[in-house]
């Protein structure tokens, strides 16, 4: 398999744009299917009638921004809902905002400047974010309904991406991020998906100062030197596991190296 050092790459706006609306449309079909007040596994304290409401509240958040292109952190999250009271009808009211939505999403340039707490401080932060968002809770909510889960695997490489872009700033409201530190330490996290699937690595570097992910070798050159741990596994595997949805004790996990430095990347990253 030919790994391709990506990172920082995002896919083209209009397959953000597409897969946001097929996910939400997943996630409304297995709430709807569930008894809402089923606990969430994956999200202590939360049932999926609170995961639906959460899922539609942030979509309707994020297109407020958009729509105004905000230059400055906003100051409430207050939207207009229109929650349903019933909690029976919440995948109902998430799978409405899909349309308008859409709209949104279409009518936003995606290279516009706007605020964004990640590294990318155009307006395509948001619609990336949204899908990401969208597509692990969908995850969450099918775990919690007892179905089998799948990722496409092209989305989930560009999910790890996402993530591991944007972690270092995400201190705003994960606290224990900014209090990840090493000694140069390096984590390699590697695609091992088929020979036609995505072929990814990303390295983090821990350095007293905090963290970064690093470039990747010019021309798809391998990296240099050996990381002090790596893990192995199909991206979407990788996407659950930074997440927390997953172990890297599991079977599914090819782990190599000092594993104690995993085990101080999750304490700090778990959010």
């Amino acid at each position: 398999m030919t790994v391709s050092n990506r990172a920082g790459h995002p896919l083209p706006y209009d397959t953000y744009r597409e897969a946001v609306a097929r996910e939400t449309l997943r996630f409304a079909e297995v709430v709807r299917g569930a008894d809402p007040a089923a606990a969430v596994p994956s999200c202590p304290d939360w049932t999926l009638a609170d995961l639906a409401q959460h899922v539609g509240a942030l979509q309707r958040w994020f297109c407020a921004l958009l729509e105004r292109l905000v230059q400055e952190p906003p100051r409430s999250r207050e939207v207009e809902l229109g929650l349903p009271e019933d909690p029976r009808d919440r995948a109902d009211w998430v799978a409405a905002g899909v349309p308008g939505v859409a709209a949104v999403l279409r009518a936003t340039d995606p290279a516009a400047p706007m605020w964004a707490w990640g590294e990318d401080q155009h307006a395509r932060f948001w619609v990336r974010r949204m899908l990401f968002e969208t597509l692990v809770h969908r995850v969450d909510a099918e775990g919690a309904a007892g179905r089998t889960t799948d990722v496409d695997p092209v989305l989930a490489a560009d999910g790890v991406d996402e993530f591991l872009v944007n972690l270092p700033r995400a201190g705003l409201f994960a606290p224990d991020v900014d209090k990840l530190r090493g000694d140069g330490e390096t984590i390699a996290f590697r695609c091992a998906d088929p020979a036609d699937g995505p072929g990814e690595e990303w390295r983090v570097r821990l350095d007293p100062d905090g963290f970064r992910l690093l470039a990747p070798p010019d021309g798809g050159a391998a990296w240099p030197g050996t990381a002090t741990v790596a893990v192995r596994a199909r991206a979407a595997d990788l996407l659950l596991l930074l997440y927390g949805r997953r172990s890297y004790q599991e079977p599914a996990f090819d782990v190599s190296g000092q594993v104690t430095v995993l085990d101080r990347w999750f304490a700090r990253t778990a959010f």
